[in-house]
């Protein structure tokens, strides 16, 4: 007897689209990002079910192999994934394979895609909040001569830098692998996307402290000018130890 062969990602696709329970296919990772596969990249797609539907399909629930992966979903669930989560940029930035909502999965897409303008102010205030903090313990352990510790504070504070930076543009955050693609594509407006990322490298690796308060001062006018002069405020006299000098 013949091995089974793998599922692959067309057949499955195809098996997918004849099924009437399913409403969306929803293609995520490398493949949704151009220029970004290489031959280790396998497929992500979300299955999207109707609500209350019943296929057959289910039984792929789990579904792991090198080339494909499965995520079975009901509509429900697929509205809410990632709001908030770490799949939220993956969905952001994912691919439409099949839609029988008539736009519909495209519509769930882009919400994913932007925080309202709530959600993005509490964002901000908190990610400012905690980039402040691993600056601010990156420049007084420099001072207090704690090089490694002031290094890795440093490198702490990058992760919240930008976290702060997309949440004030209302974005997700892209996962690291995709930093460079999304700033390249969408830059932040305000940036210069080569000082950027030049910044975070020279921050996460050598935690260079007149770089760290030059960028804090940068933060601080688009802080403020956002509205968030009290999260800052709050650092009082300790606001000196961040900024140039």
């Amino acid at each position: 007897m013949a091995a089974q062969q793998p599922l692959t990602y067309q057949a499955f696709v195809e098996l997918a689209a004849a099924d009437p329970a399913v409403v969306g296919l929803v293609l995520k990772g490398s493949r949704a990002h151009d220029d970004m596969i290489t031959e280790h990249s396998d497929h992500d797609l979300y299955v999207v079910l109707d609500d209350g539907a019943t296929t057959d399909l289910t039984r792929f629930t789990g579904h792991r192999t090198p080339e494909l992966d499965l995520v079975i979903i009901s509509l429900a669930d697929f509205r809410t994934a990632g709001m908030p989560g770490f799949e939220r940029y993956a969905l952001a930035r994912a691919r439409v394979v099949l839609d029988r909502l008539d736009g519909g999965i495209a519509h769930i897409l882009a919400a994913k895609a932007r925080l309202d303008a709530d959600e993005a102010f509490r964002d901000s205030g908190e990610w400012l909040d905690a980039y402040a903090n691993s600056l601010y313990r990156s420049v007084k352990n420099d001072r207090d001569g704690h090089p490694l510790a002031a290094r890795l504070d440093a490198a702490d504070s990058i992760r919240f830098l930008l976290e702060l930076l997309f949440a004030m543009d209302h974005r997700p955050r892209p996962y690291n692998k995709y930093l460079e693609w999304e700033l390249a594509r969408y830059p932040l407006p305000g940036w210069d996307t080569g000082m950027l990322l030049d910044a975070a490298h020279r921050i996460s690796t050598t935690g260079d402290v007149p770089l760290q308060r030059r960028i804090f001062a940068h933060v601080e006018a688009a802080a403020r000018r956002a509205g968030h002069g009290a999260v800052l405020d709050a650092w009082a006299e300790d606001l000196d130890l961040m900024r140039p000098r």
